[in-house]
């Protein structure tokens, strides 16, 4: 489709869920690679990383969930290798992304919280793939400040989801928008981008975010004759609130057995029921009763479903094209959503719903040499694909870069691996919501840097963290490893976080350490 055809018709390529048997198909034979350079010692292979906002790793059917209509994610799952403890080390947009783009630590690449992302860092992975030969290219969400960054990428098209941070500045989408639908409003379903209301898409929907993301990555996929390898981002705005799905998206769910949110033994201080139409509508937390948090999640899923089918049609033009094969095809989000669960909405916690995401691997034919491990359950996070790209890329992975490649957890027959992934969030909502934690999937420590508190979740036992375990007789000396642990990884930061062999309590929040770039230290 050339590109004039496609602002015209705005057509939905909408495959429907349940019609993705292309992805287990036979591949057409990929034809854009780059043959090995002086310092590459392989094909490089395209490097496809899809990303979406707000998206819980239970959301999807190949994670265990029976209810989620999520064919064409399951199927990459089937193609490449599902790593089902994937995590977001600061569980809100901003910090989430930084560490994606840089492969970095919260600490080390220094957001710690919810701010802005600077304008330029020590690593970047456009930066360093576009060294490496690569044509990079971003389609969607990035959440960069200023928001028309590049951070190394030849050109972007974004969909900020309604943000506007600098003067006169209007996203990509919401230009396109307006070209295709003169004099509406692109937020006509009246819901705003952190409430947890729901309703159906009130527009057509060829002219949803959704659809504008996957058609916009599709074109530049169909148009691609450079003899580069290709990196591409798409990043979905959804299914982040508003939940708004088409209605024929929330129509497949209508006589959907929906969870109701999980409530632990721990969570009483919020648990006074609430009229959902008297609270604030973006509260982040309140009890508003089953019905309600299984509505909102009916369209949070459905949402989910529209964008299956739009990764369906990205994947289904890479195999047109003939680049399926030879490409590294990523799946993951920035940060969950709680939907309830506890009590708690939206993210910023250290809790499943919140900081655990969808995280698929589909290798190219020049991966590892080893058998393919479909499944793995080790500890990982968004740290962990930059140097993931670099080593695909036959590139060396430097040696101050805190994520890891993920092949060898794919291919090799012993690989090591860290212990544990490391989690925390700046204050945020409220003083109290100040917290820095460790898991390894299997056992989750949080403590609350305010007050001491802490908590100890079995979650190979419980995955829905329903019982906390710290304090009771019979799990001590778990606490206590878990708290030594917690110590030598706080070590680093000084008095202020670690003093006489104790877990500073902090009156104050950190929002950027030492590390975050002099460039935005003024915010």
């Amino acid at each position: 489709m050339k590109r004039r055809d496609f602002l015209r018709n705005s057509v939905i390529a909408g495959v429907g869920a349940g019609h993705c048997s292309y992805l287990r198909s036979q591949d057409l034979q990929a034809k854009h690679d780059v043959p090995p350079g002086k310092d590459r010692q392989r094909k490089q292979p395209h490097i496809i990383l899809i990303m979406d906002d707000q998206h819980r790793g239970d959301a999807l059917r190949c994670m265990g969930n029976r209810v989620v209509i999520t064919p064409c994610l399951d199927a990459l799952a089937e193609d490449g290798t599902l790593f089902v403890n994937g995590y977001s080390s600061t569980p809100s947009s901003t910090p989430a992304r930084t560490g994606l783009l840089t492969g970095l630590s919260p600490w080390h690449h220094g957001m710690l919280g919810y701010g802005r992302v600077a304008s330029r860092y020590k690593y970047e992975m456009p930066a360093m793939l576009k060294n490496l030969g690569y044509y990079t290219f971003g389609v969607g969400k990035m959440h960069w400040y200023p928001q028309k960054s590049l951070h190394g990428f030849h050109a972007t098209l974004v969909d900020e989801s309604g943000r506007s941070e600098t003067p006169d500045f209007v996203s990509d989408y919401r230009q396109w928008f307006q070209l295709h639908a003169p004099g509406e409003n692109p937020d006509a379903t009246g819901i705003g981008w952190n409430e947890h209301r729901a309703d159906i898409y009130r527009l057509d929907e060829k002219l949803h975010p959704t659809t504008w993301t996957g058609q916009t990555a599709c074109e530049l996929i169909r148009n691609y004759d450079d003899d580069r390898p290709l990196f591409l981002k798409i990043s979905f705005a959804r299914p982040h609130s508003p939940y708004d799905p088409p209605k024929r998206y929330l129509d497949m769910y209508r006589d959907a057995d929906i969870p109701a949110p999980a409530i632990g033994d721990w969570c009483g201080k919020h648990s006074e029921p609430k009229d959902p139409s008297q609270a604030d509508k973006d509260a982040p937390w309140g009890n508003f009763g089953n019905e309600y948090a299984q509505n909102s999640r009916r369209h949070y899923y459905a949402n989910i479903t529209f964008i299956d089918d739009q990764v369906g049609e990205i994947i289904k033009t890479l195999k047109e094209r003939g680049m399926y094969d030879n490409a590294l095809i990523c799946f993951t989000a920035d940060h969950g959503d709680m939907l309830g669960d506890h009590h708690h909405w939206r993210k910023t916690y250290a809790y499943e719903g919140s900081s655990k995401i969808p995280f698929i691997v589909k290798w190219p034919e020049s991966a590892g040499s080893g058998k393919r491990r479909k499944k793995v359950d080790a500890p990982v996070e968004l740290r962990d694909f930059l140097p993931t790209f670099l080593d695909a890329a036959g590139a060396t992975v430097p040696d101050d870069m805190d994520g890891r490649s993920l092949l060898p957890l794919a291919f090799a027959e012993k690989p090591e691996w860290r212990k544990y992934i490391d989690l925390e969030h700046a204050r945020c909502y409220d003083r109290l919501n100040y917290w820095c934690a460790l898991t390894d999937g299997k056992t989750k420590y949080i403590r609350f840097f305010t007050t001491g508190e802490e908590q100890l979740f079995d979650l190979s036992r419980d995955p829905s963290e329903l019982k906390n375990l710290a304090g009771l007789p019979g799990y001590k000396k778990r606490l206590d490893a878990m708290r030594k642990e917690m110590l030598a990884h706080l070590a680093e930061r000084g008095d202020d976080f670690v003093k006489d062999g104790q877990i500073v309590i902090r009156d104050s929040s950190l929002l950027y350490s030492p590390n975050y770039p002099e460039t935005q230290t003024g915010i």
